[in-house]
């Protein structure tokens, strides 16, 4: 699969940041109809995104973020994608495995109408409360269509009935939860955005912090913190180096450990190794 390190949200109702989204270099582009777009410009969003999705440049990875599964929009929102060349939805404010598993059989029929493959679309289910997150390991497995789950701060604050959450104990347990959720159901973690586009020192470590917790991307909304999140979630160099001395060194042995700069590497170690190596490849 390809790297899914930087999520851009954009506005649907916003034709001209749809079309510079698609000129730059995020691993997926995420149209939203949701938060991003007034009450007033709803059914123009879904026009422009329905038009947009109909002309994505090669290279491209296309999401939709829909309305939460019980909104009155859901239901227009998903009219007019109907016809469209969906590639996944993100679906916000997930509660349970029924949310999931709700969009999963829309999504079979939109396979069905538009002749796909079966379990060709793809789900990214958005955790933004408490209730959500005692759910993440469940949501996880619901269902196979799943590509990830990504946190969101501000409603999950709300919902605890926080006024502020940076550097706040509870995020970073909450953050490590889900993390720990998506890793449950092999798929990825994807972590909160960084609202403070001018601020490039903060969203650096905020990134930095989020790929220790276990995240393996970042939902952003600027273009301008595609690149900063990309190099951040991507190997370093010193790990690339370090993991080719580790498949090297275990050769063609299928068991045991192997010493690697003095130090005993077993098993689990060089499975990372190969996971890294093999993301260079995508």
């Amino acid at each position: 699969m390809k790297a899914m390190r930087s999520w851009l949200f954009v506005p649907g109702h916003r034709q001209r940041m749809i079309a510079k989204a698609f000129g730059l270099s995020p691993d997926v582009v995420i149209l939203d109809l949701e938060d991003g777009v007034p009450p007033r410009s709803k059914d123009d969003a879904r026009g422009t995104v329905a038009a947009a999705l109909g002309r994505v440049p090669e290279g491209v990875t296309p999401f939709v973020r829909v309305h939460a599964t019980g909104s009155p929009e859901l239901r227009a929102d998903l009219r007019a994608l109907s016809g469209a060349g969906l590639q996944g939805l993100v679906l916000p404010k997930v509660q349970g495995p029924d949310d999931v598993l709700e969009m999963h059989r829309w999504l079979d029929g939109h396979e069905t109408l538009v002749d796909l493959p079966s379990g060709t679309l793809r789900l990214l289910a958005t955790i933004e409360s408490a209730g959500g997150l005692v759910q993440a390991p469940a949501i996880a497995t619901a269902t196979p269509r799943l590509a990830g789950l990504m946190f969101g701060a501000e409603d999950f604050a709300l919902d605890m009935g926080l006024f502020s959450h940076p550097g706040q104990g509870l995020f970073d347990y909450a953050r490590s939860a889900l993390a720990v959720a998506a890793a449950s159901g092999r798929i990825t973690a994807i972590d909160k955005v960084f609202t403070d586009v001018r601020d490039s020192d903060g969203l650096a470590l905020e990134a930095r912090r989020a790929r220790d917790l276990g995240f393996t991307g970042k939902a952003v909304i600027h273009p301008d913190q595609v690149a900063a999140v990309n190099e951040i979630f991507s190997p370093t160099g010193d790990e690339v180096t370090r993991a080719r001395r580790i498949v090297t060194a275990f050769g063609s042995q299928t068991e045991g450990a192997a010493v690697v700069d003095g130090r005993m590497v077993d098993r689990p170690v060089l499975e990372q190794a190969r996971r890294i190596l093999d993301l260079l490849k995508e």
